[in-house]
């Protein structure tokens, strides 16, 4: 399974508004459907309780189209109820901020070296062919570092394949909170989650980069792109589950970081913070990554160990 696509699920600082990687799009409006019937399940729903606390746990796409939208009355509720509204980043936090970082962590400094460079030569000609496919400006992207620019030709797949990053399940989530002045808080920072991929090295980048481009040609990310925003829009359970299995037996570079550094190494830090949350408020509502709600080591599971009440409700 090829995995790059799959970091569109694991790192929400894509579908935040800075320079970079900016996108317009059509903002949903929020709403209360008039009955639960009337709006399916997206996603998947827990509900966390421990010493009359309660926490619902939803698990978002970090990609969106309009049919989304409005989410079904529990989510709904639960955050009409919550007094803080908790997500891996704000999307709409400070863009200054979140430009910093993509300089920081994503960019070469200047004359440095570019991306194009760090490939095998029989690479170049490749990447040139998806620049033009997708529209995307050599000069813009010639000081990106490969892991960079790697995630950014996975946004253009995913957005040709009809899914809209402005429409991000956890930016509408963050909109509504902002709206009602609803504390949002966040249980990583845009930082470290850029630093995560800038541990690798220039020549597991590289990799990362070359696997990206073939995943491309041979249309695995399309498909996949597919495959993953379907079982989130279905909340099948039995698909999402699998696709955390496909993910576990992935044995490229790619599938192995995503799996050991973004999943795995991420989810004992998602879990204290939500069980902190828990401990504090009374009512309160966190959304993060489907993938990080699913598989051995899920959140709920780091949850469950941790003594607290958890319940799939979808």
């Amino acid at each position: 399974m090829r995995r790059q696509i799959i970091v569109l699920f694991c790192s929400l600082f894509w579908f935040a508004p800075h320079p970079l990687l900016a996108q317009e799009g059509a903002q949903p409006q929020a709403g209360q459907p008039a009955n639960q019937q009337a709006t399916p399940n997206h996603g998947a729903l827990f509900k966390v309780a421990r010493d009359g606390h309660t926490l619902y746990l939803f698990g978002t796409i970090h990609v969106g189209a309009p049919d989304f939208y409005p989410l079904e009355a529990r989510v709904l509720g639960a955050l009409e109820r919550a007094s803080v509204l908790a997500l891996e980043i704000d999307p709409l936090a400070d863009p200054a901020r979140m430009a910093q970082a993509v300089q920081q962590y994503g960019m070469y400094a200047r004359g440095a070296g570019n991306a194009q460079a760090a490939l095998p030569a029989p690479y170049r000609p490749r990447l040139e062919r998806l620049l033009r496919q997708y529209a995307l400006d050599s000069d813009t992207v010639a000081g990106m570092k490969p892991w960079l620019l790697a995630s950014v030709l996975t946004v253009s797949e995913f957005s040709a394949q009809g899914y809209d990053t402005a429409l991000a399940v956890d930016a509408w989530l963050a909109r509504q909170a902002h709206q009602r002045k609803l504390p949002v808080l966040e249980l990583e920072s845009p930082e470290s989650q850029m630093a995560l991929f800038d541990r690798m090295t220039i020549e597991e980048q590289s990799r990362f980069l070359q696997e990206g481009i073939a995943a491309i040609e041979d249309h695995q990310q399309s498909s996949q792109a597919r495959e993953i925003a379907e079982a989130w829009r279905a909340a099948d359970a039995t698909a999402l589950d699998t696709l955390a299995r496909k993910a576990a037996d992935d044995d490229t570079f790619s599938g192995r970081f995503v799996q050991r550094v973004l999943l795995d190494g991420r989810n004992p830090g998602l879990a204290d913070g939500i069980a902190a949350l828990l401990a504090r408020e009374t009512n309160s509502l966190a959304a993060i990554g489907v993938l990080h709600l699913v598989g051995t080591n899920s959140v709920p599971e780091l949850l469950r160990k941790r003594g607290l009440a958890v319940e799939r409700i979808y």
